[in-house]
């Protein structure tokens, strides 16, 4: 088609600009703002210099602004200190306000600005005056320092706008900023870093009060994948945190004092290198000074040492590495011994100083006049090892075998190179250093080249370098060191974690591919099992021990003749270790199988499968179906099947997004076991399929575990299911389907769609064994059916059960097996461990508050099938529920 000619005289817009004005007019308390902050500075000859004279304190915020200037507290966010801050005010409040004033509204945007300024800057206030008497020179320092500009302002109305994001970016953003601003307060100090940080806190206060709701003060639910990142977060900056405090000019928060700890960066000023060089007995303190105000690079990256090892080791955290976990304990608990050390001095008088004539009191750091300002910064390296110990499953990831074999020989060969270059060198630039070394002497002093420079200072070396190729060697033999060595550890954290999680792997997953299991045993292939192989090698079971109990997750995978012979063996094994076996999820016929044998069971999930052989979405019954495949098509939806190992970085991370969505609107952590999560996605053999629109935004995720049957995959088992929740609303229904046709396609005999632990369809009974010689298990039938119906509130299995009935599928009953029932309490103990591992005492009674609660608990409406609807709202029938359940099975 033709282009259409522009009319005569009509000016041509261009598209860019058009959307910018659209998106202006939506933000006029913005507009508004910038226009009064350019306008003051202006009219009160402000902008180069800031306002100054009489206007300056009745503008600016000070310690001394209550009660005497109280206008200034809101005044301050119009002016700024210079040109400069005109400019980067007006930008960033341009940028925070068009992204968040339409979303929030004008009132809401500008109230929670105003606001925030105001409450930040009276928390700081508040806080200085309650730090006086433990912090006083720190807090009459800050008495002298103004507050001028609009980012207070900025910062309050962003925390208040998080209140309108979805859960995932609320906590990112909130955790981004408020650790920017808590590193900035407590280790730089300034009146301004205080009043931001006040700010940030009224505005997340504020932000669900100006929407009508109360603020939310509990600990958020974290999936194993963030709660890695948010330790490593922790871990960065407190490693960042003293290298900012040593390298600002005037640093003077409360946690300062770390730099002396972390890195050991101890400038000295020209007045104090005369003093020390004039005299004669001070002449090693004279060099030491030189040394340090020589220092360039070099000395300044072996002065923070630990603080780089920490930031590189975050990394490898982040990635839940076990060596990062370990080399992160070993460096916090080193500085906890040297704090133990500096804490100790600080609280004892020094010798007295003979030569002098005078006796020392115990050490001082200006602006702390009470020991405890001293002391209690000095414990977080202490703390810091108490959260690493005490977060240590979540750093479960080894590399391959020999990696760090590897790492050692190779860092050994860089140090033997670098000492043989600095003895060689050394002799050679000899001159150079002061007093003139020997070769011995430079052999002697190469051990202290490859540690941190700063605190070497009071071991008073044998000599220092004067020249500046003596500097350069001096300090660069470290440096190049621990610079090839990082990238070394870095290359180790890229390297793939092994299948190998446990000894027998490789050996348990040939025997699945070419054996006979279940629909559930791909889960066996997943880190925290130990694996039993029968006496003829050909089959295995999958087990934990917990408590003494040896909990199975399936039945024994293998030639199908061999089950009742694994049972027995495995029960024997069991009995020799002074273990009671358990088997999790087993189907009808081996179940019946140790009914005979006298064995207690109770079923505890119910699998739903569709055989694809017959499948066909046509009928009434399958309207859902339709509708959700056809409402795709029409929003240019469509289903992609990739791997998580192979997907392109920018689907994996919208993965995470979704999937740490959804984490973080539970009150109860992720589920393990037979529930998979993103960890247990990165496998070749595991299958996603995506949602996926034209803009390459993905709407949902499922995940796909193969089902063998002697060599060949027979069938798939869905695992991961989980929705975006601005995304499309029937997802899941649409994955699901596609998939089903895809696999029909690929000549599939099956799919299954999982279990639902502790639910069962309305028209099933439950089926449990009674003996004389267990007992009868009833009452155990019926307590479970109670903690299914409580704890529906928290998991939503039956809900999932119900949503699942959509597609017409053939149910199947999973049993637990057990020999007596006397281990029952043990049993229920070792398989809540299994599925919650790192449940925590809050979570706990949040699950208790549940169960209690359950008399008062309704039961979701009933949609057209007769099912419950799977959507807690009775508007949202045949639609997954906004955060689409992680798939619930036994």
């Amino acid at each position: 088609m033709a282009a259409t000619p522009q009319e005569p005289g009509k000016p041509v817009i261009p598209r860019a600009l058009a959307f910018a004005l659209r998106q202006l007019r939506r933000a006029p308390a913005t507009l508004g703002w910038i226009f009064i902050f350019w306008a003051a500075g202006t009219v009160s000859s402000s902008l180069i210099d800031g306002p100054s004279g009489t206007l300056r304190p009745n503008v600016a915020a000070a310690a001394h602004s209550v009660p005497g200037h109280w206008w200034a507290l809101p005044a301050s966010g119009f002016w700024a200190h210079n040109l400069t801050g005109y400019l980067l005010g007006s930008a960033l409040t341009l940028v925070v306000g068009l992204a968040l004033e339409p979303r929030m509204g004008s009132a809401r945007f500008a109230a929670a600005a105003l606001g925030s300024q105001i409450l930040g800057i009276a928390a700081a206030l508040g806080f200085l005056a309650a730090a006086h008497q433990v912090m006083g020179a720190w807090t009459r320092e800050m008495s002298g320092h103004l507050f001028l500009g609009p980012s207070a302002l900025i910062t309050g109305a962003l925390m208040a706008g998080t209140a309108t994001m979805p859960t995932l970016w609320r906590r990112r953003i909130r955790l981004a900023v408020f650790a920017l601003l808590i590193l900035l307060a407590l280790y730089t100090g300034g009146f301004a870093d205080l009043v931001r940080l006040g700010a940030a806190v009224a505005g997340a206060l504020l932000g669900p009060v100006l929407h009508g709701r109360a603020p939310r003060f509990g600990r958020p639910v974290t999936s194993r994948h963030e709660g890695r990142v948010l330790v490593a977060l922790l871990v960065a900056v407190s490693a960042v945190g003293p290298v900012v405090a040593g390298l600002a000019p005037h640093a003077a928060g409360p946690l300062s004092v770390l730099r002396f700890l972390f890195t050991n960066i101890q400038p000295v000023d020209p007045q104090t290198l005369q003093s020390l060089c004039t005299d004669p007995g001070q002449v090693k303190e004279c060099a030491r000074a030189q040394l340090q105000l020589r220092a360039g690079a070099g000395g300044i990256f072996m002065a923070v040492l630990p603080s780089f090892l920490l930031l590189l080791l975050s990394d490898g955290l982040r990635r839940g590495r076990r060596f990062a976990w370990a080399g992160a304990v070993l460096i916090e608990l080193a500085l906890s011994v040297l704090a133990g050390i500096t804490i100790a001095a600080a609280l004892s008088p020094v010798p007295a100083n003979t030569a002098a004539g005078e006796a020392a009191g115990p050490i001082e750091v200006p602006g702390y006049t009470h020991p405890l300002a001293l002391i209690l910064p000095l414990l977080l390296p202490v703390a810091l090892t108490l959260v690493l110990l005490l977060t240590r499953k979540l750093f479960p990831l080894t590399a391959p075998a020999g990696t760090y074999r590897s790492l050692a020989v190779s860092a050994g060969k860089t140090a033997a190179a670098l000492a043989s270059v600095y003895l060689l060198a050394g002799i050679l630039l000899a001159p150079g250093f002061t007093p003139v070394p020997a070769p011995l002497d430079l052999l002697a002093d190469i051990p202290d080249r490859f540690l941190p420079l700063g605190y070497l200072f009071d071991l008073s070396p044998a000599f220092f370098p004067q020249s500046t190729p003596a500097v350069i060697l001096y300090e660069g033999t470290g440096t190049v060191f621990w610079a090839v060595t990082a990238v070394l550890i870095l290359k180790t954290f890229l390297h793939p974690v092994p299948a190998q999680h446990a000894a027998g792997t490789a050996r348990a997953r040939e025997i699945l591919k070419t054996g006979q299991g279940s629909t559930l045993s791909w889960m066996t292939t997943w880190p925290g099992n130990t694996y039993w192989f029968s006496a003829t090698g050909e089959s295995f079971i999958a087990y934990r021990t917990i408590a003494g109990i040896a909990l199975t997750l399936g039945g024994p995978v293998g030639p199908g003749h061999q089950g009742k012979s694994s049972l027995a063996e495995f029960t024997a094994f069991c009995t020799g270790h002074g273990w009671t076996p358990c088997f999790y999820s087993v189907p009808q016929h081996l179940r019946d199988h140790a009914a005979s044998l006298g064995w207690g069971s109770v079923q505890v999930a119910q699998e739903t499968i569709l055989e694809l052989d017959t499948l066909s979405f046509k009928g009434k019954k399958f309207q859902d179906i339709r509708t959700a495949l056809n409402n795709a098509a029409k929003n240019g939806i469509r289903a992609e099947w990739t791997t998580y190992h192979d997907a392109p970085l920018t689907l994996a991370a919208q993965i995470q997004e979704i999937s740490e969505e959804w984490v973080a609107d539970k009150k109860v952590p992720e589920m393990g076991f037979t529930l998979g999560g993103l960890d247990e996605l990165n496998d070749p053999n595991v299958r996603l399929l995506l949602a996926i629109d034209d803009t390459h935004q993905i709407h949902a995720v499922t995940s796909w575990l193969p089902v063998y049957r002697n060599g060949a995959i027979e069938g798939w088992t869905l695992d991961f299911m989980r929705r975006r929740s601005t995304g499309f609303r029937a997802g899941i229904e649409f994955l699901i389907a596609s998939a089903a046709l895809d696999l029909q396609a690929e000549r599939c005999r099956y799919i299954s769609l999982s279990g639902a632990p502790l639910a069962r369809h309305a028209g099933t009974t439950p089926s449990t064994a009674e003996t004389p010689e267990t007992g009868g298990t009833g009452g155990l039938d019926r307590f479970l059916g109670r903690l299914g119906e409580a704890l529906e509130p928290v998991y939503g299995f039956r809900s999932l059960l119900a949503f699942k009935a959509k597609f017409q599928p053939r149910y199947e009953p999973l049993y637990m097996l057990y020999p007596d029932a006397a281990a029952l309490p043990a049993i229920g103990n070792a398989i809540t461990r299994a599925y919650l591992p790192a449940i925590k005492l809050r979570e706990t009674l949040t699950l208790a508050r549940h169960i209690l609660g359950r008399a008062t608990y309704k039961k979701p409406p009933i949609n057209q099938t007769g099912h419950q609807s799977p959507s807690r709202n009775p508007g949202e029938e045949h639609t997954v529920k906004p955060h689409a359940p992680n798939p619930p099975r036994p």
